[in-house]
């Protein structure tokens, strides 16, 4: 349509000139004394068009002849601008592939080209981008202090308050030397770099998953547990490999705990969730019985564990369950009837369990019923495997003997004790 509106208004134009042309009668006269020039008025047009094409074609070509100097300065600037991006890139390229001397050579180039283009566009984000390429590729080459000069160099051509994406190059930076402090080993220099970072950046599943490193390396457990618990809130990690790292850190606090103050505050900072684990419940109670804490309030952290346990006997592996028994066993003193009815009950619905009924003689043992201790340590000391809790089973039955004055049957319980170990 706007093709066919110019084809209509070109075919105006040339009826209105031809119009004008054919039907003008007018003529312009040019006096020069003694001369008179008579020229007809089309023709005093063509000239004054033909004059004015004639002077703009003379001043677009002296125009382009003046720029030639300031194009050809372009070009050149253009050249060398094409020039760093492209050993820019090969720097990038060279890294990727694991060759760092080649990445830090190119790096160095492209720096060098941008020294001489002060005025390139984006040319700081330029700069750190390839200072950080010689960064990375001299702590690849364990060129440490080239490393920290380059990083240095980062640091000032991304400011704190640049624009956003200078500020996004800085964090990055200082996440990187992080990581390289960890990668040297240097646990605390990594946390120090991290702190370093605003408070947005810090909470980074990249800056979380390098604190997490740095804490462990630097065996700071409690910000270590604290940083895995807000990775697994983030889901960086699988929910199994997020469980096993939060028990091995709990493991490694609880360790750490050296009164029963220090231990009962760890506890009530535990999740309900994580006091129902067996791995972080038992080694707990028996944690509190070593220190010379209450036996029934280890009982009390006990009780989860047990019930998920006598519900289901295939809950916990034979590590568990002979763990959670001995720590009961270690709790006996004090035994009240709610737990004596527990035991009982326990061993009575689950007859083939040496193990319970073990627990069951132990407890009697306790409460000193001497003939139905006897009766239950009786049947499963020869049942259970071999290990700590057939020893004991032995043991008791060897000092119960002794007790009756019945030598024979003692000797024999040692002897048995004895093979059992």
């Amino acid at each position: 349509m706007r093709a066919a509106l110019w084809f209509i208004g070109l075919f105006g134009i040339a009826v209105a000139v031809a119009l004008f042309v054919g039907n003008n009668q007018g003529t312009v006269t040019l006096f020069w004394p003694p001369y008179r020039i008579d020229l007809s008025l089309n023709m005093v047009l063509l000239l004054l068009f033909a004059a004015f094409v004639l002077c703009h074609a003379a001043l677009r070509g002296l125009s382009v002849l003046t720029q030639l100097p300031r194009q050809a300065r372009r070009w050149r600037e253009q050249q060398k601008e094409r020039a760093m991006h492209h050993a820019l890139l090969d720097a990038l390229s060279h890294l990727q592939a694991g060759r760092f001397l080649r990445a830090r050579k190119s790096a160095l180039a492209a720096l060098s080209l941008q020294e001489s283009l002060p005025d390139v566009p984006h040319g700081r984000h330029l700069r750190a981008t390839a200072h950080m390429v010689a960064a990375e590729g001299s702590h690849a080459l364990q060129d440490t202090p080239q490393r920290e000069i380059h990083l240095a160099q980062v640091l000032e051509c991304a400011p704190l308050d640049g624009s956003a994406v200078e500020q996004e190059t800085r964090e990055g930076a200082q996440m990187r030397s992080a990581r390289w402090a960890l990668d040297d080993r240097d646990a605390l220099l990594a946390l120090e770099r991290l702190a370093a970072l605003p408070q947005g950046a810090a909470r980074r599943t990249l800056a979380l998953r390098i604190k997490l490193k740095a804490a462990r390396l630097a065996r700071h457990t409690a910000p270590a547990l604290e940083t895995a618990r807000m990775l697994a809130k983030h889901r960086a990690f699988s929910p199994a490999a997020s469980a096993s790292i939060v028990r091995g850190l709990l493991l490694e606090l609880l360790h750490e705990t050296r009164d029963t103050a220090h231990l009962q505050q760890f506890w009530l900072d535990l999740d309900p969730e994580e006091r129902a684990m067996p791995e972080i419940a038992i080694p707990a109670a028996r944690q509190l019985v070593r220190l010379g804490g209450d036996r029934s309030q280890a009982r009390a952290w006990l009780l989860p564990v047990w019930e998920y346990a006598t519900a289901r006997l295939d809950g916990l592996n034979d590590g568990q369950m002979q763990t959670l028994v001995l720590a009961l066993q270690d709790c006996l003193d004090g035994l009240d009837s709610q737990w004596l009815a527990r035991i009982e009950a326990a061993s009575r619905a689950n007859p083939r369990e040496p193990r319970l009924q073990y627990l069951a003689g132990m407890a009697c043992v306790q409460r000193q019923l001497w003939g139905k201790a006897h009766q239950l340590l009786s049947q499963s000391a020869p049942q259970l495997p071999a290990g700590p809790l057939r020893v004991h089973a032995w043991q008791q039955l060897a000092r119960m003997a002794e007790h009756r004055g019945d030598s024979e049957a003692a000797a024999a319980a040692w002897k048995q004790a004895a093979l059992a170990q």
